[in-house]
């Protein structure tokens, strides 16, 4: 198993930037893909970015692409979203997933039931 720990969350004016990090425990971290969702408010979770075990390969929702970056420093253990240019509709609680690696063939995972491992999540606010 993983462990994953997020943290960075907090209070941002819109049009500011924040960068969100993942700490994982337990098994080897690149061993595994990555991704981060997002919840709002009565709103189900959603899909905001993914990279894959290497950090070769990324992919990211329509609704932050441009202004979000994903990453990940293997050696650290640690995964990142790098978030720009916020917006009030940012504002959610933010998970980092883990899944094991499969061939980049295979594209990246975009859904919630195709990750196995979630951390506790960390809230982020985007005041206008």
């Amino acid at each position: 198993q993983v462990q994953l720990v997020e943290s960075g969350g907090g209070l941002v004016q819109a049009g500011g930037s924040l960068r969100l990090s993942c700490a994982a425990s337990g098994r080897t971290f690149s061993s595994y893909d990555m991704g981060w969702f997002r919840q709002a408010p009565e709103k189900e979770r959603e899909f905001v970015a993914a990279i894959s075990w290497s950090g070769g390969k990324t992919a990211y929702a329509d609704s932050v692409k441009g202004r979000f970056t994903i990453s990940r420093d293997n050696a650290k253990n640690t995964g990142y979203l790098q978030m720009n240019s916020l917006k009030p509709e940012d504002t959610a609680v933010y998970y980092c997933a883990a899944a094991p690696a499969r061939p980049v063939v295979r594209g990246l995972r975009r859904r919630e039931y195709e990750y196995d491992y979630w951390g506790q999540g960390t809230q982020l606010t985007v005041s206008s």
